[in-house]
């Protein structure tokens, strides 16, 4: 892609500057979530727990769910990635922002105007993904994993978790971006389609692959049970079905040229005016 003929062609330095400006708002931005988190802290503990807290429950284990720390600022470290966690989603929008406006002066006009409907669109499908995996998967999740605590047998004793407020952290982290990230596959698919590397033939010629794909994800990003494995994979099948259908709306008159152009035995590319 190439950027319009009239607009000014920036140097090597210029964009480094422009680069250096708009580093400094999504760190800015960061910052600002970041801080904001921090006094919310134990709300968002108490939101990210409430998945490990019913499965627990359902568990039928005698102690209430609790979480521990190994050392004096463990906890005070686990309140820092909260914070940090927090910053980092409240400044989603505003970088894929600059990263958007930041590549946009090589993009055609119609295209730079995407800038919004990406951003808008890459957020919600994270967001709706994240909540998916809080709302969803997680209390199948712990309910799993956690029904393997309690009597053992007849044996007279028991064993009972005890689980670490940074490991939980570390896992649910983990977890969270799995699930929005993998929600982000129909933007993908509607860029590469734009950019006329794939079109809605390719992905129903693919199909049969995703589909085992999508369960490979679901195995690997999600704990071992197959309940959060299928959990995963059937939204990753729906939302490539979404994935082929915007492809479809953006692709078709491509390739019905392409189509003709084979007929008439044609070049298949089209010049760079045509496109």
């Amino acid at each position: 892609m190439s950027a319009d003929p009239e607009e000014h062609t920036m140097t090597f330095w210029e964009h480094l500057e422009e680069l250096r400006w708009r580093v400094m708002k999504m760190a800015i931005a960061f910052l600002i979530g970041a801080v904001a988190a921090w006094f919310f802290r134990e709300e968002i503990l108490t939101w990210l727990t409430r998945p490990f807290v019913e499965g627990w429950a359902a568990g039928n284990l005698d102690r209430e769910a609790s979480l521990h720390f190994s050392a004096p600022a463990a906890l005070f470290l686990a309140n820092i990635k909260i914070a940090v966690m927090s910053g980092l989603l409240f400044a989603l929008p505003i970088m894929l922002y600059q990263v958007w406006a930041f590549v946009a002066p090589g993009l055609y006009s119609n295209e730079r105007r995407l800038a919004i409907p990406f951003v808008v669109s890459s957020c919600t499908l994270f967001a709706c993904g994240a909540l998916f995996g809080w709302k969803i998967v997680f209390p199948a999740a712990f309910r799993y994993l956690l029904h393997f605590a309690g009597p053992v047998g007849g044996s007279g004793f028991e064993v009972m978790p005890t689980v670490m407020v940074d490991d939980y952290l570390d896992f649910v982290t983990r977890m969270l971006l799995a699930f929005g990230i993998t929600f982000q596959l129909p933007v993908l698919v509607l860029f590469l389609s734009i950019a006329r590397i794939v079109n809605y033939r390719h992905l129903i010629r693919f199909g049969r692959y995703f589909i085992v794909i999508a369960f490979v994800l679901g195995a690997v990003l999600t704990p071992p049970d197959v309940t959060s494995q299928v959990l995963l994979a059937l939204p990753l099948l729906v939302l490539y079905g979404l994935s082929v259908g915007l492809s479809y709306l953006i692709t078709r008159k491509h390739v019905k040229e392409l189509d003709r152009r084979a007929a008439a035995g044609e070049p298949e590319e089209a010049p760079d005016s045509e496109r």
